[in-house]
């Protein structure tokens, strides 16, 4: 034994399975770096007061397709596009 530890498993199905999760990993990061960037200039246009409802919507849509991608929960995602709207309201 020298030690070294062979980071891919020799069965078939458990390379195939290795390679999916990587692909489905680097597609949940993006899907979520994009739904924080949308949240994130909806909150500083909040904080500028410069939101509208079209933003609202924009961030909105940004979560409901990362809650539809399974990415986050649709609780979850009802919960932030509430917060978000009541930010707006308070903001108006």
């Amino acid at each position: 034994f020298s030690g070294e530890v062979n980071t891919l498993p020799n069965i078939k199905s458990a390379i195939k399975r290795v390679n999916v999760t990587k692909r489905k990993t680097l597609r949940n990061k993006m899907v979520k770096s994009a739904t924080k960037t949308a949240l994130k200039k909806f909150d500083t246009a909040v904080a500028e007061k410069n939101a509208t409802a079209e933003m609202l919507s924009v961030a909105s849509a940004a979560v409901d397709k990362a809650a539809a991608k399974g990415v986050i929960s649709k609780n979850a995602a009802n919960r932030q596009k509430a917060r978000m709207a009541r930010e707006l309201a308070k903001a108006e």
